[in-house]
């Protein structure tokens, strides 16, 4: 009856051993929780790199060996590394688009777009806009002298900026071409002067592979089409300045 006892109970005994190692595991996947979230604050922050370094580097240190469940756990070290390092090359490229934008700036009291040209920063990307009344004429899709100046008042900088990625955004408003008009839409008419400008800029030196166009008719409107200074603001072209990424 002894052998009995202890043969029922022996199962239930490697069981709860077994059992009593799958914390590990579980503690394996929080503890890379909370380094992804610890990552993900860094991004977030003004941290000085070297002290995070460090700080990272003693973090794994601590973990490595411990832990050797971690390698299965949903975030793996490697995974982790991974997501720090874009997080590290997204901050670096922001702070470079930083200083791109101060001489944007610089650029707004330029001769030729001084009071015309409006510029914005958003998510690592600089945002140049131009009135589509300044470089065209109603109803056209051909670049004006006036627009043909402003355009040339910008190739210095864009010349200068040669990591830069420049794409050429076409708006109208929501009025459509007149019954007479050759366009057929406001697609038609935003796309034909977005690629005319980057025509244009081809002509006065800007390589052809740092540019692209694209019409956007009366799509992603600044402000409602509900009067006349409104539809004035949404027709425009815009230059989204996005940073070249070089290789390692």
């Amino acid at each position: 009856m002894g052998d009995q006892l202890k043969s029922s109970l022996l199962p239930d005994d490697i069981e709860e051993e077994d059992d009593s190692n799958e914390w590990i595991t579980t503690f394996a996947d929080l503890c890379m929780l909370l380094l992804v979230f610890f990552i993900l604050l860094y991004s977030m922050s003004e941290i000085d790199a070297k002290k995070f370094d460090a700080t990272f580097q003693s973090v794994t240190k601590a973990i490595t060996g411990k832990l050797d469940k971690i390698a299965t756990s949903r975030v793996s070290r490697e995974e982790a590394g991974a997501i720090l390092n874009q997080v590290v090359t997204r901050r670096e490229i922001i702070k470079a688009q930083r200083k791109v934008f101060e001489d944007v700036k610089y650029l707004q009291t330029t001769k030729g777009v001084e009071g015309i040209m409006s510029a914005k920063f958003e998510d690592g990307k600089i945002i140049i806009k131009l009135p589509s009344d300044v470089l065209f004429k109603p109803g056209d899709v051909t670049l004006s002298p006036k627009g043909r100046a402003a355009i040339s008042a910008l190739k210095d900088f864009f010349i200068s900026h040669a990591d830069q990625y420049i794409n050429i955004k076409g708006y109208t408003d929501d009025t459509n071409p007149g019954a007479g008009s050759r366009l057929k839409d406001n697609w038609e008419i935003s796309s034909l002067r977005a690629v005319n400008v980057l025509r244009y800029l081809m002509k006065i030196g800007i390589k052809p592979n740092r540019l692209t166009a694209t019409g956007l008719g009366e799509m992603d409107p600044l402000v409602p089409n509900n009067s006349v200074r409104n539809r004035q603001r949404n027709r425009r072209v815009e230059f989204i300045l996005d940073k070249m990424m070089t290789g390692p």
